[in-house]
């Protein structure tokens, strides 16, 4: 298939249960639109605790004492990854890097609820051009969380992939994995030459400490229950699109089909006979 450009921003949200396919779908999505970019708040959160700015050091110190990471840190991380692209600006002109110690400090009095002052004060412009297009990945989580974040940026489209849970399970359960390699056979349909032994090395394979059924049926229920309520925010919104699909295979040219009509730039009909 022809890759294909965006007509304006797009800035999505991929939410599945454990296991639906999200990273596999992220990807795909980039290398047919390649004017989209993935951002990560995982990936910037320990990008800070990498590079030991003032929030990254805040984050670390709660991850330690075995406290959550504020929303309020993590929206600041996103806010910063943003306008250091240049698909934000703050009108009021207050900084809001990462870098500045002083408004790292301010971080010290919010909570995990309320949107930090230097963010809560500033009025964002955003950019509508097809390369400030974006998937946004671990955050939001909750339906706070995403009207927290739509006074930064507005998110278009979400995109809610759902594949039955047996189908889940059954595809986690004859998942085996080479350790040393990091290379992951299923016994379905990417089965390894020799039963039971890595294709390159000869090695045994072995299956994840989590692979089991009891344990992802007790994190597939918990995944519903905690985000029906962030489905029924974007619904509300206007912007949830759901498919369904029992692979990857299935599901990946429905997304691009949905996508292009929402972003893609319309191909001209050709016009037969002269």
């Amino acid at each position: 298939m022809a890759l294909q450009s965006l007509s304006r921003a797009a800035r999505i949200i991929l939410v599945g249960a454990p296991g639906v396919g999200k990273g596999t779908q992220t990807e795909r999505l980039m290398k047919q639109f390649p004017e989209l970019s993935s951002i990560s708040s995982g990936d910037l959160l320990r990008k800070n605790v990498r590079e030991r700015t003032p929030l990254g050091i805040q984050a670390e110190s709660k991850m330690k004492a075995g406290a959550l990471v504020p929303d309020s840190m993590i929206l600041r991380l996103i806010v910063n990854e943003l306008s250091t692209r240049g698909w934000i600006r703050d009108s009021t002109l207050r900084p809001y890097a990462v870098y500045s110690s002083s408004i790292a400090a301010e971080d010290h009095t919010v909570d995990s609820v309320s949107i930090p002052s230097a963010i809560k004060t500033a009025k964002y412009t955003y950019s509508d051009h097809p390369e400030a297009s974006f998937i946004l990945d671990g955050f939001p989580r909750t339906a706070n969380q995403a009207v927290q974040l739509n006074e930064i940026v507005p998110i278009n489209m979400v995109v809610s992939i759902n594949t039955p849970s047996e189908i889940i399970i059954d595809r986690i359960c004859n998942r085996w994995v080479h350790a040393p390699s990091g290379r992951v056979y299923n016994t379905t349909f990417n089965a390894p030459k020799v039963e039971g032994m890595d294709d390159i090395t000869g090695d045994p394979l072995t299956r994840r400490a989590d692979d089991d059924p009891e344990v992802w049926k007790q994190r597939l229920q918990s995944f519903k229950e905690n985000n029906e309520p962030l489905l029924e925010h974007y619904d509300k919104a206007g912007i949830l699109w759901t498919v369904n699909g029992n692979s990857s295979d299935e599901i990946t040219p429905q997304i691009f089909k949905e996508f292009g009509k929402r972003f893609g730039v319309p191909v001209p009909e050709v016009v037969g006979g002269l």
